[in-house]
């Protein structure tokens, strides 16, 4: 039995950016250019507040193709509020997103990473969310095992980020076909600390970090962080 990615593709790439800044907006310009899909995790209550956020009559026009989900409605500590607080900022942050693009919202992103208190992941489970990311970085590219604790492969700014890529990108063991397991490379960040750096998704040479993964093709599948897509994208063959 193999698992497998459509296509039979051993490899699947995902980004998640948090927060809605305005430079969202070039960052999906470059993402659509490669065909690449990205979570991008929103602040609601802070759209109308707050210049540097895109705005939500943008929504369906700048992220068409990607996915949308929580980052709570006010981005507050979670270990620092009751499972009232807590449900309050995920309801209210999924009721508005809905309102909004008019999609159920699924996903959801720890705001200032995951710090675990009990009945935190319950209560967050309760209010519809089907996933959860954190900002602990494996520096593995396993799927996950438990989605409401999903850990991703690195920041963006991540000191082993070309280390990964060349990990990554290694050829398949083909003559032993039994041995190779599906890799997924989960990337998250903001798009604002690019700032003046975008040429580090494009540029085509060695000291680029981010620019594999958007040039390559071979053998992987761009997908978001939503749950469903890899529990029905995963094939057994």
């Amino acid at each position: 039995m193999f698992l497998r990615f459509p296509e039979f593709k051993t490899r699947a790439i995902t980004l998640s950016f948090d927060d809605g800044h305005i430079d969202d907006r070039k960052m999906v310009d470059i993402l659509n250019k490669y065909g690449i899909k990205c979570t991008f995790n929103l602040v609601s209550g802070k759209i109308d507040r707050d210049d540097s956020r895109v705005k939500f009559e943008e929504f369906e026009q700048l992220y068409k193709g990607h996915e949308i989900a929580s980052h709570t409605f006010t981005h507050p500590h979670l270990n620092n509020l009751d499972m009232g607080g807590i449900a309050y900022e995920v309801i209210k942050d999924r009721e508005l997103l809905e309102e909004k693009t008019g999609k159920i919202i699924q996903g959801f992103a720890y705001p200032f990473g995951l710090s675990e208190t009990e009945g935190m992941i319950d209560c967050i489970r309760n209010c519809g969310i089907r996933y959860a990311r954190t900002t602990i970085s494996t520096h593995r590219f396993d799927l996950p095992r438990d989605f409401f604790r999903w850990n991703p492969t690195c920041h963006q700014s991540d000191p082993k980020f070309y280390e990964l890529t060349e990990e990554f990108f290694k050829p398949d063991d083909i003559e032993h076909p039994w041995r190779i397991r599906p890799l997924l490379f989960y990337l998250w960040g903001h798009s604002f600390e690019f700032k003046d750096n975008w040429e580090q998704l494009e540029a085509d040479n060695k000291q680029c970090k981010k620019c594999r993964l958007c040039q390559t093709r071979n053998n992987v599948v761009f997908g978001t962080g939503n749950k469903e897509c890899f529990k029905s994208n995963i094939y057994r063959f």
